[in-house]
C-alpha cells in the first residue's frame, strides 16, 4: 500500500464530521446560534462534550460572558438553516430573528434550544483548553433530550432521522442507513 502527501487542509481527512449548533446567551441578551463540526463526546463520568470554537467568533465572546449553552443536533430538515447560521456572524445579525428560528425553553439552564433539533443537550462549561487559534470548550451535560420515536438501543434510528455531517463549505453528507456489525478477530 502506498501513501502520498496530502496537500489540502489536514482536517479534511477526518471529515465529514457530525454538526451541532451551539446556542449561547450573549451580553445584549440575544441568543446566538453557531454550527460547529469540530465536536466530540469527551467523558461519561462526568458526561461531557467538547466543541472547538475559534477565538475570533461572536460565539466565543458569548461563551466567555455566559457559561451555559445548548448543543442542538440538527437533522436533515435543518440543512439550509445550518449552513445559513454558519454564513453570518451573530455580531452583525440577530440570527434567531433573521432566520426565524423557533426556540424551546430549557429545563436546567436559561439558554433555549432549537425546537426543530432532533436532540438538545443543556450544558455548562466544565473546562476550557486554549489550543492555537481555538479554545476547546468542554461542556458538562446537565440534561439531554431527544425527539420522541427516533431512537433505538444503538442511539438514533437512522431509518427515522439522520445526522448532518459537514464536509466543507456548503457540502454536507448523511449517514448511510445500513448497519455493519464487526466480527471479532481471533
Amino acid at each position: 500500500m502506498t501513501f502520498i502527501h496530502y496537500g489540502g487542509k489536514f482536517y479534511r481527512l477526518v471529515h465529514p464530521r457530525p454538526t451541532v449548533i451551539i446556542g449561547t446567551l450573549c451580553e445584549d441578551g440575544r441568543v446566538n446560534l453557531m454550527p460547529a463540526s469540530w465536536n466530540m463526546p469527551i467523558s461519561e463520568e462526568p458526561e461531557t462534550i467538547g466543541v472547538s470554537v475559534y477565538k475570533e467568533t461572536f460565539t466565543y465572546r458569548c461563551l466567555k460572558f455566559h457559561p451555559y449553552a445548548t448543543i442542538n443536533v440538527p437533522g436533515p430538515e435543518l440543512l439550509d438553516l445550518t449552513y445559513s447560521l454558519g454564513s453570518v456572524s451573530g455580531k452583525d445579525v440577530d440570527k434567531v430573528k433573521k432566520f426565524n428560528v423557533e426556540l424551546v425553553e430549557s429545563e436546567k439552564i436559561n439558554v433555549p434550544g432549537m425546537a426543530k433539533a432532533i436532540a438538545i443537550y443543556e450544558t455548562r462549561i466544565y473546562n476550557q483548553i486554549d489550543v492555537g487559534e481555538c479554545t476547546l470548550f468542554v461542556f458538562e451535560v446537565l440534561k439531554s433530550k431527544v425527539r420522541d420515536g427516533i431512537t433505538n438501543q444503538s442511539g438514533l434510528d437512522l431509518r427515522k432521522t439522520n445526522l448532518l455531517l459537514h464536509g466543507s463549505g456548503k457540502i454536507f453528507h448523511y449517514v448511510d442507513k445500513s448497519m455493519l456489525s464487526a466480527r471479532e478477530l481471533e
